[in-house]
């Protein structure tokens, strides 16, 4: 059987699995569906940490303005629904595929001249870009009213499904798995491993860069749309800085590099919120942001590579790592 066909298999049975696992779940009322939701709220966390990972992860660019790219995606996508999609799930894809466009365009003209900055000085750009954001999130509703400004976004159509959601995260593995095991891919490591050298290798170090940030962002632009049209309201307070660290937080977690160990993260760190939330006596919900960095930094003192490592799971691995 050709390798292409052989995957293609595995990537439908995990898609069934999934998807099939979590309605027969909810059918059975194994799990009710609040959970279903927190389940997908994994899913677009997932999705959009993946983008973070290829660009600090493969790529080496520290970026701490991710949440805003996530926003552009949501409010971009919500608005081309609210205003001409309805309930088409047609239109949906193509909302979401939009904002996950509009992510990207906006990535490269910001990456323009800040990509040639490094280390500290790149993340305190985007992270300045962030909160320029964050203000035109704020008063949106001066230019475009139906994004509701700081009174937030309503009247936003209830499309994400689990189908969808897992859709999109088996997509975003299969396209940073295909992308990172290529000569292209390759190329991004280099410039992690050492710029320099790299160029000295004749490797267009900016042009590689700029792929990986604007790749990096499109995705957080989908998992924003997808975010949008699972809680069908927005309010700027969802993309501010702090949303950017969750992420940081979820990538370095799982393990600088490492698909698994992010997937692994994100759906680790949403359970773990939603579950202290359930867990915790009234009143004391909030000590879950004391016990959560106590976890995190026990988990780095004794996992200071991430919880995976350099590890796969098997489906992730290249053809030469197998």
């Amino acid at each position: 059987m050709p390798g292409s066909l052989r995957n293609l298999i595995k990537i439908l049975a995990a898609y069934a699995l999934l998807s099939g696992g979590v309605f027969l779940l909810a059918a059975t009322g194994i799990a009710n569906p609040y959970w279903v939701r927190i389940f997908e709220l994994a899913c677009v966390v997932a999705i959009s940490a993946q983008g973070l990972n290829i660009i600090y992860g493969y790529t080496g660019l520290f970026s701490l303005g991710h949440a805003a790219f996530y926003g552009i995606g949501a409010y971009v996508a919500a608005y081309l629904m609210k205003t001409y999609g309805g309930q088409s799930q047609a239109a949906f894809l193509v909302a979401l595929l939009a904002g996950g466009g509009a992510a990207a365009v906006v990535a490269l003209l910001i990456g323009l001249p800040t990509l040639r900055l490094t280390s500290d000085y790149l993340g305190i750009a985007t992270l300045g870009f962030g909160i320029i954001m964050k203000v035109i999130f704020d008063n949106a509703d001066s230019f475009l009213p139906d994004l509701g400004g700081a009174r937030g976004m309503t009247g936003i159509a209830k499309m994400t499904t689990v189908p969808w959601v897992v859709f999109f995260l088996l997509a975003s593995l299969l396209a940073v798995r295909n992308m990172i095991h290529s000569s292209y891919g390759r190329a991004i490591l280099s410039i992690r491993e050492d710029e320099i050298a790299a160029e000295m290798m004749g490797i267009d170090t900016f042009r590689y860069k700029m792929a990986g940030f604007v790749t990096g962002c499109a995705f957080a632009g989908v998992a924003g749309g997808l975010y949008a049209h699972l809680y069908t309201f927005l309010h700027p307070s969802n993309f501010d800085f702090f949303k950017s660290i969750d992420i940081l937080v979820i990538v370095v977690l799982g393990g600088l590099g490492n698909m698994s160990g992010t997937v692994a993260a994100s759906f680790g760190w949403v359970f773990l919120l939603e579950g202290l939330r359930v867990v915790l006596p009234p009143g004391y919900v909030e000590l879950r942001w004391v016990l959560i960095p106590v976890l995190l930094i026990v988990t780095m003192l004794l996992r200071p590579q991430g919880l995976f490592g350099s590890r796969e799971f098997p489906f992730l691995r290249g053809r030469l790592d197998r």
